[in-house]
């Protein structure tokens, strides 16, 4: 425990495996705690459930928003695509709620890859759902388990220009993204493809989502900080 604030990282529920045991479990790379350990904050997991957002939140400092599965396209009123992946609807209304709660709290809030693409659906956006169908190729997903590496163009006089300044190198790996953006959101970054890299709200004090996978670059630790430093705010 850091002893700073109290940061909570949603997670996978997946089956795995671990000595004699194979069975449901609630999941999520340790780089994501690593992350936000280093960056001053104490990390908690929030796996899937049902209900108690509301209480939850009020304990909690910030939210952050993890990677993971393919958000059900029916939340943005969509057949899915064959490419895309089934649905794990408790995880969907489990983030979606916390979401909600953290927004109307001015909770900070930081989504990644999965918690970037949650935040346009819940503001009313929708998603590619395939992005090598729009792009014509595998750059943001090269290969199975193998991050792809890009550099996005940031938009100026963005709370994330402010922190990463106009241009910066990420970690990414997602086949899906921003199509039609949610209503308010700012869009702040973009890869050469036009893809939309990067989402803000105006008016928070901080919520931000990134495409990319900033947890697995320990080497720029910049937007954990500043995220962190807005949660630090909120601690008594």
């Amino acid at each position: 425990m850091t002893g700073g604030p109290l940061v909570g990282i949603t997670s996978y529920l997946d089956r795995a495996a671990w000595g004699v045991w194979e069975q449901s479990a609630a999941l999520l790379p340790q780089s994501y705690v690593e992350a936000l350990a280093r960056a001053g904050a104490t990390p908690v997991l929030l796996p899937p459930q049902a209900g108690a957002t509301g209480r939850l939140l009020d304990r909690l400092d910030g939210l952050l928003l993890s990677g993971g599965p393919d958000i059900d396209p029916a939340r943005y009123g969509e057949a899915p695509h064959p490419r895309t992946g089934e649905p794990h609807p408790l995880r969907d209304s489990w983030e979606f709620g916390l979401l909600d709660a953290a927004l109307e709290r001015d909770l900070p809030v930081l989504g990644i890859c999965r918690g970037m693409q949650l935040m346009n659906v819940a503001f009313g956006g929708s998603l590619v759902q395939h992005l090598p169908d729009r792009v014509g190729d595998q750059v943001h997903q090269p290969a199975p388990a193998t991050f792809g590496t890009q550099a996005v163009m940031v938009r100026p006089a963005t709370r994330l220009a402010g922190i990463l300044g106009r241009t910066a190198k990420v970690a990414c790996y997602h086949h899906q993204a921003v199509d039609r953006l949610g209503d308010g959101l700012l869009p702040s970054a973009w890869s050469a493809d036009e893809t939309v890299e990067a989402v803000e709200l105006p008016g928070h004090r901080f919520a931000l989502g990134v495409q990319w996978h900033p947890e697995t670059d320990p080497s720029d630790p910049r937007l954990f900080e500043a995220f962190v430093t807005a949660a630090t705010a909120t601690t008594p």
